[in-house]
């Protein structure tokens, strides 16, 4: 009885067995596919494989390139938004926005120019490279305009004394190179107002203010 018992167990376990194998078997079959393919198309599939395993490895060289320059850039201490932080603070600085210190010149004019006279000192030191101009106290920008008569020049509700200053930033030697040479601006102030004098120096540190005019347009807006 029980050699029957022990047959019957087998016979179950055997056949098991086999369902399983038979099961494993069609899943392997049904899940590669590739004894369907004929040489051709195997062919075309190992080119398919080559030339994506290809792509991998140039975007991984690509990416090990990019990481190890984002780690010398960390190194030095450079980053994508203190680049940006950076350029920000220069822009801000030229328009006006903020304060800047750097060398230049001063221009100390007495004797009174008339707001034209003004207007083309300012324009010749932006035609010499000056990077900021101020009038005094007033930081000169795109809206900045001089007014008014010999002796009550304005600059926006600024008034201007005699004497006043002209400051701007830049390289020295070409500021003063510039304003002085022959045929200069000053030399054609000196013809047209015999009666003012300008003195340019060249200054190792100036610190010009911010504006305190609003330079957001009122018109225009900004395209992306």
């Amino acid at each position: 009885m029980n050699k029957r018992r022990n047959q019957l167990s087998l016979a179950v376990v055997a056949f098991v067995l086999g369902v399983l194998v038979v099961v494993q078997l069609r899943a392997q079959e049904a899940g590669n596919g590739l004894d369907q393919l004929t040489p051709t198309e195997l062919t075309v599939l190992v080119g398919n494989l080559n030339t994506r395993n290809d792509q991998l490895r140039a975007e991984i060289a690509t990416t090990q390139a990019e990481l190890a320059t984002l780690q010398a850039s960390d190194a030095r201490g450079d980053t994508s938004v203190g680049q940006l932080q950076a350029d920000l603070a220069r822009v801000r600085a030229w328009t006006g926005l903020d304060p800047v210190i750097g060398s230049g010149v001063r221009i100390t004019v007495t004797g009174g120019l008339d707001a034209g006279s003004v207007e083309d000192l300012i324009n010749e030191l932006r035609n010499a490279g000056a990077e900021a101009i101020a009038v005094n106290d007033v930081r000169i920008e795109p809206n900045s305009i001089v007014d008014g008569p010999l002796d009550g020049l304005l600059i926006g509700n600024t008034k201007l004394g005699d004497p006043f200053e002209v400051s701007a930033i830049g390289n020295p030697e070409t500021l003063t190179g510039s304003l002085t040479r022959a045929g200069g601006i000053v030399a054609q102030l000196a013809a047209t107002a015999p009666s003012a004098q300008l003195i340019v120096t060249p200054v190792d540190m100036l610190r010009l203010p911010a504006t305190t005019e609003d330079l957001v347009p009122v018109h225009g807006k900004p395209q992306l």
